[in-house]
């Protein structure tokens, strides 16, 4: 009889890991509380991003904040003038719902910062040379919905931003060739409004690191292979950098397609 019974015993067994690694997998619907670490007080409108279903949120006036989650999800946390911090969503975390996140004060060390105002005679002619002029021009083509940005206004000029177009686009098949997810991570940060609100107030490139799994010197390579200008790639907020990213690749995709 014992050999009857252990293989139905296994059975339940097998049964029951699979049931528990499926509910593992589940996404649901993540509380938690964000709260300062040195006063333990609770953060309004600090960001909550989950990187890896690509939605985000901010915290209430409580510092509380609900997000769809699973699993080894990876919530991503951020708010001016703290250290962001990244959290492993566990299994505990949905099971007693009383989980606090703290977020660590940043020090700013400001440094000196020397003004030199331009010195104007009154006369348009020469202090119109003597103001600092953006070497950037934009050049638009037919058919496509944006400019793009060259270093010199010369025919090489508008040669390189078409070459960059047209030509395959080696440098962005292998970042986003070897990361299929990352173009649909792409279009999914556009269509969150929470964000897009998040990266329209940054400019550290910090967040779009982690969303897209991409070092800063990636990103630049990116903008540059695509001729964006320095002052655009320096300037830009990080939005403004993913929505350049988004059309750049987007525009080489239907280029490519008509070849």
């Amino acid at each position: 009889m014992k050999n009857y019974f252990l293989p139905l015993f296994l059975i339940f067994v097998s049964f029951g890991y699979s049931q528990d690694e499926k509910n593992e997998q589940e996404v649901k619907q993540l509380k938690a509380v964000v709260l300062n670490a040195q006063t333990d007080q609770p953060m309004e409108s600090v960001h909550v991003v989950n990187l890896n279903e690509v939605v985000g949120t901010i915290t209430n006036e409580k510092g509380e904040f609900n997000i769809p989650a699973k699993v080894n999800d990876t919530l991503y946390i951020t708010f001016l003038g703290f250290k962001s911090q990244k959290v492993r969503v566990t299994n505990d975390m949905f099971k007693f719902k009383e989980t606090k996140i703290s977020l660590t004060e940043l020090a700013y060390a400001l440094e000196e910062v020397i003004v030199r105002p331009y010195s104007l005679t009154g006369y348009l002619e020469i202090d119109v040379k003597n103001l600092p002029l953006n070497n950037a021009f934009q050049y638009s083509i037919s058919g496509l919905s944006v400019g793009y940005e060259a270093g010199s206004k010369n025919p090489s000029a508008v040669t390189k931003v078409l070459g960059a177009i047209l030509n395959p686009a080696d440098l962005l098949r292998n970042l986003f060739g070897k990361k299929p997810n990352q173009m649909r991570k792409l279009r999914q940060m556009k269509e969150d409004d929470q964000i897009r609100d998040l990266l329209a107030s940054k400019f550290d490139r910090e967040t779009l690191t982690e969303l897209l799994q991409l070092e800063k010197v990636d990103i630049e390579d990116i903008l540059n292979n695509c001729n964006y200008s320095k002052s655009f790639i320096t300037t830009a907020n990080d939005l403004q950098i993913l929505d350049a990213i988004s059309s750049c690749y987007e525009e080489y995709k239907v280029l490519n397609r008509k070849k």
